[in-house]
Formats: structure tokens, sequence, C-alpha cells
């Protein structure tokens, strides 16, 4: 017969629309609007060349993709990585659109990249890159246009940087133009942790919806960056049991569970997971198929695969990152009855507080941390309620069911807007 595996190469892009096609197809929408909810309404693609430390120029590819503008200005982060290419952005800004609807804050989807290793450049190089990629894109950003955010290889320093230049050309200071800034520069209290705190969150609401004790569950993390590092420690805090992660370098284990504190200083100290005294090395493709209650990807997209995903023995898999399971893994875990929280619900945190952060800098006011965490927490739990209770009324999985919720709320805004002229 004809095996999943035929398809192990998708691509992101590729996913992101087969999921809508079948959210178009469950809403009987027609071919018009289908193809204009797939088709992004504004790219951007830039010559990013940079003057090295030695003296050498170097000339790198950057993007920028607004998806859809229908339900408010662009909002997407900005990644930093030599895999970065056009479609890849494509598709990140189309998830992206679908997640600020599902969430209901008032942005459309945009993403951004530059094809670079910021590890193999030093601060000052990546500060020129950044400033003359902004300069760029110039043009089509704004508070009110695009608004950028950190994504995988960029950070708050980043968006100081693009902050500022935008600022420079425009002659005043916009602390809204970015979110994910430095506190001192107009960013939110608790933003660092959002995406983390909000993926805790909902892995905590998915285990008791599948009826698994929270303090006796077993847990493991694929990812120990922005969102994993943060994600084990809220996790561990809960009481649940982190019993591995993963970063670039490789993985660490302990049937008795890891203590996450002590983990993240060495990681601070060291750069790495690898080599912490007290857990054993592990083969990072087998932290994906350990047999615990709840997996965490929070890496990388296209990380479940058609190949690995029968032997994941995983109850609950909660999507850190953008992406991570593709369409064929999915279909093989939703016949296994594995439970998988979609990105576009389960690492929504960010944006959320994106949007607060936003808002702060329109106000000119900041609010307490506790405020914060608050919102975050009832804005992403009104998320889940809605979306498990459309996948029951209609017999959808959660990504169906969020991503025909979020299509549904886009092309009702664009059909109040209609079509111009």
């Amino acid at each position: 017969m004809s095996t999943p595996l035929a398809h192990a190469t998708r691509t992101p892009l590729e996913d992101a629309h087969a999921q809508l096609a079948a959210a178009v197809a469950h809403l009987g929408y027609g071919e018009g609007l289908h193809r204009m909810l797939a088709t992004a309404r504004r790219e951007l693609t830039v010559s990013v060349p940079l003057r090295r430390d030695d003296g050498s120029v170097a000339v790198y590819v950057g993007h920028r993709v607004q998806h859809n503008l229908s339900r408010g200005p662009a909002k997407g982060g900005l990644r930093f990585s030599p895999a970065v290419d056009l479609d890849e952005v494509r598709a990140l800004a189309m998830w992206m659109t679908w997640k600020c609807a599902l969430v209901d804050v008032p942005y459309g989807g945009a993403k951004g990249g530059i094809a670079i290793d910021p590890r193999t450049h030093s601060t000052a190089e990546l500060e020129r890159v950044t400033r003359r990629y902004t300069s760029e894109i110039l043009p089509i950003i704004g508070p009110d246009i695009d608004i950028p955010a950190p994504d995988i290889g960029t950070d708050e320093q980043t968006m100081a940087w693009m902050m500022d230049t935008y600022s420079v050309n425009v002659g005043h200071t916009v602390p809204g133009v970015v979110t994910g800034k430095p506190i001192s520069l107009g960013g939110s209290l608790g933003r660092a942790s959002s995406t983390s705190r909000g993926v805790a969150h909902v892995s905590i609401l998915a285990l008791r919806h599948r009826r698994i004790r929270v303090d006796q569950a077993t847990a493991v993390v694929q990812g120990f960056g922005k969102v994993g590092r943060d994600a084990a420690r809220f996790l561990a805090e809960a009481g649940i049991r982190v019993q591995a992660v993963s970063d670039v370098d490789g993985a660490v284990y302990s049937s008795t569970g890891l203590d996450v504190p002590a983990l993240i200083r060495h990681a601070e100290r060291t750069g790495s997971v690898v080599g912490f005294p007290d857990a054993e090395p592990l083969d990072p493709a087998e932290l994906l198929l350990l047999d615990v209650d709840l997996l965490v990807p929070a890496a990388i997209e296209g990380v479940i695969t058609a190949e690995n995903a029968s032997q994941v023995k995983a109850r609950v898999i909660v999507e850190g990152a953008n992406g991570p399971t593709t369409q064929d893994a999915d279909a093989i875990l939703a016949e296994r009855d594995v439970f998988v929280v979609p990105d576009i619900l389960a690492n929504s945190g960010g944006v959320i507080v994106s949007y607060f952060e936003w808002v702060q800098a329109n106000q000119a006011y900041r609010w307490t941390e506790d405020e914060v965490t608050l919102r975050l927490s009832e804005r992403i739990t009104a998320a889940w309620n809605a979306v498990l209770a459309y996948a029951e009324r209609r017999s959808l999985t959660l990504r169906q069911a969020a991503t025909a919720l979020a299509v549904e709320r886009v092309t009702e805004a664009h059909r109040l807007r209609g079509l111009y002229p």
C-alpha cells in the first residue's frame, strides 16, 4: 500500500496550505476565497550586505512576508538562521495569521528572516546586519503596519536595534514598532517567558482533559532555548516530572526527573545541556519516542514526521514550536488517539503578551507582571475552551478545529471589510 513515507519531505509551506485547504473544505468556502486566504498580501525580499569585522563583505538574503491584514496590522517574529528561505517565511506568516485570529488579538500574520548563522558572527556584526535589514524593510513596517518580534536566533537586543533604526529614520522614538524589547525601552514585564508560560498552561489543561494527574505526569521537552527552557521550568514547578530535554548539541535524560533549575544553570554556564552531571546522555532523536505522558516539541518545524509518528509513545503532544508536526504525521497521531494541541494555540502566549506590550506602548503605561500573567492566562484559557468546544461539536481534531475557527474569523473580517475596489 501507499505509505506516508512518500510524503516525508513535505515542506512547512505545503503543510500550511494543506491545513488551510482542509479548513476551507470543512467551512464550505469557494475557490476564490481559498486563493485569497492562501496568498500572502505582501512579500519583500532584500539583499543584506555586511562589512565583517575583518573588513571583508558578505551578502545575505532577508525576507518579510505579510500574509493577511484583514484583522489589523501584521505581526510576527524575525529569525536569524541558515535555514531561512522564502517558503518557510510564507508558512510561518500564514500560521501567525491563524494564531492571532484564534486568540482574538487584532493583528494579521507576518514573519521575517535572514539566512544567516548568528553563532558565527560577532555582536557588532549582528547589529550591523539587523540595522541594514531594518532599513531595507522600513517602508513596510511600523506600529500600525507591521510589528516584528524576536524568534529563533534573535532576542530583545535585536529588537532594540530594530526600534532604534526605525526611530532614527522617522525622527522620533517609536516603542511600538517592535515587541519583545528590553524592559528599559518599553518592553512588557512577563514578555520574555510568555510563550513558555502559555505552553505550560495549555499542557496542564490538556493533561487534565485527558484525565492525567498533573502531579504524577512525566514529560520531555525538545529544545532548550527561548521556549523550551522556561517551559521545562514551569512544568517542573507544576509538579510534572521532566525526564529529558534536548538542544542543538544533544540531549540528557533522568528517569527520576531532571533538576530543571540546576540544568538551566548548567546550560547558561556551558552553552548546552550536554554534560549535565545529574543525567545520562541521550540520542536527541530518541527523546521524541520516550514513554511519557507529555511531549513538548519546542525547537523547529518538521521534527515529528511520518517516519517516527507511529513510534511516539506520549499520550499528549503540546507544540511549543511552529509546525513541529508534519501533515502526514498528524494523521498517524490522530489514528492512534494521541492528543495533539496545535502550535497556533499552544505557543500563542508570545503573541498575546506581544499584543499587551504594544497596547502598553500605545498607552505609555506599564502593567504589573501579575496583571500580564493573569490576562495571558485568561485569554489563552478562553482560546482553549473555544477550540475544544468547536472540536467536540464538529468531531474534529484540535488542529482541524483551531485552523477552521481561525480561518472563519479571518474570513468574517474580510467579508465585513469587502473587496476593494
